[in-house]
């Protein structure tokens, strides 16, 4: 029983959170992200970006302008311009959002990484979950 407990215990807290939120109306810290994904250049962020809202992996894709870039790949310093996507999600469609950038965007190994939302405007969160559907 006790290890049983243990590991329904992330589970049974997470469902316990969603049901206050819901009864409160208060917002779930970490339910949205925000993923950065870098691109080569600004037709390939405005193609992959496209694609992520076509897909409704997110309700809100910036695309920021050229920033520099300093890296090591293959053992070598490398300097280029990249192009960032700040892409508004829920948390859920991470995992989803990174296949589908690793398959269509052009650099062997394509920068995905995300950060949870921990507090925002609870209206602009809630837009984005009316505006990405739940898995």
């Amino acid at each position: 029983v006790m290890t049983l407990s243990l590991l329904m215990y992330p589970a049974l807290r997470s469902l316990a959170l969603q049901l206050h939120s819901a009864v409160t109306g208060s917002y779930v810290s970490g339910t949205h992200s925000i993923a950065f994904i870098n691109c080569l250049n600004e037709q390939i962020a405005k193609d992959i970006a496209r694609g992520i809202m076509d897909k409704r992996l997110a309700a809100y894709v910036n695309i920021l302008p050229k920033s520099s870039a300093l890296y090591f790949w293959k053992g070598e310093l490398e300097e280029s311009t990249e192009i960032l996507l700040l892409v508004k999600t829920r948390t859920s469609k991470i995992g989803e959002l990174s296949n589908y950038v690793r398959s269509i965007h052009p650099f062997e190994i394509p920068e995905v990484i995300s950060l949870p939302i921990d507090q925002g405007n609870p209206l602009y969160l809630k837009w984005i979950e009316e505006n990405v559907p739940q898995d």
